[in-house]
């Protein structure tokens, strides 16, 4: 259960949804093949992550098991881009149902607003990893910052021995809290 200063995940992924959402709708056909900051994706693999994330985020929320096996080419599909959109609404609706945030989250045994975090942190980071890509701006909501900020610092452990996350990035003095999320991630925000 969360307090009331506390903001509800579903109402965090809700403004990163749109925000990332116009991202994936304006990612041009000719970049699905230009590197990321995710060494290991081009545009069309991140995007596809993306799907994957969204769509199996919405079992965790409801307490089922996610099938992270396979990651299906939704960029091959037509619509894409309007999909996207769809299955991040629904993301943030399953978010927003009654328990969503309570107990633990399905297969995984975490606390369930920790896991929230992650698709939240998912949906942020990789909007930059986007936006970067595709040589365009992005500059998340400062609220979903401050609600990421010390849950990826509790999972960052977690994340660096999942493989999910690189080694912490060394930043100068002055860096905005986006920049320290993202190193922390291992992402080095001034090289992209």
């Amino acid at each position: 259960m969360t307090n009331q200063d506390t903001p509800r995940i579903a109402d965090l992924l809700n403004t990163a949804a749109a925000q990332a959402a116009p991202l994936v709708e304006g990612t041009d056909d000719a970049s699905l093949g230009a590197p990321t900051p995710c060494a290991e994706y081009d545009v069309r693999d991140l995007l596809n992550h993306l799907f994957s994330v969204v769509v199996n985020f919405q079992a965790l929320a409801a307490k089922q098991a996610p099938d992270f096996s396979v990651t299906p080419d939704r960029v091959a599909e037509a619509g894409w881009r309007a999909s996207f959109e769809a299955e991040a609404g629904k993301l943030v609706e399953a978010w927003a149902a009654p328990g969503a945030e309570e107990g633990t989250s399905g297969a995984m045994g975490l606390p369930a607003r920790t896991v929230g975090s992650m698709v939240l942190l998912d949906l942020t980071v990789h909007a930059w990893d986007l936006a970067r890509a595709t040589g365009r701006p992005f500059e998340p909501d400062p609220a979903v910052v401050a609600g990421l900020v010390d849950e990826v610092e509790r999972m960052a452990p977690m994340g660096r021995e999942m493989n999910v996350f690189g080694e912490a990035v060394d930043l100068p003095e002055g860096a905005t809290a986006f920049q320290r999320l993202l190193a922390t991630t291992g992402r080095d925000p001034h090289a992209w």
